[in-house]
């Protein structure tokens, strides 16, 4: 595991699946991801406040974890692609809970679906 914080190993599976798709930008990235492959540029849009960095820092953590894909285009300018691996599109189930957990729980006043699908 590639997001591990430290050297101890994790004390329950909770902990371990946290460990790997922890970190504020990581579920924004997959969530956005479920839907279709998107370029760098795209990602951070959708992700926010996000800077340049730290997106790329956590997509390499996720790639490392065998959660996505990153395309690279020999092309100039460059291109980059990511998309789900299988072991990515295993989560679809549980961001999509975390979805709707976050409209019913996480919000002071209900969000409109239509709303909602940008977030």
């Amino acid at each position: 595991m590639a997001s591990h914080f430290d050297d101890r190993p994790p004390g329950c599976p909770v902990e371990a699946s946290l460990n790997i798709i922890g970190g504020k930008w990581k579920g924004i990235a997959l969530y956005h991801l479920l839907d279709r492959t998107m370029r760098f540029n795209e990602l951070m849009r959708s992700a926010g406040t996000v800077t340049q960095r730290m997106l790329t820092k956590q997509l390499r953590e996720l790639e490392a974890d065998g959660l996505i894909h990153r395309e690279v285009y020999a092309q100039v300018p460059p291109k980059v692609e990511y998309s789900l691996t299988e072991k990515g599109e295993s989560l679809r189930p549980i961001l999509l809970a975390l979805k709707e957990w976050g409209l019913e729980h996480a919000f002071p006043e209900p969000i409109k679906s239509d709303e909602s699908e940008s977030a």
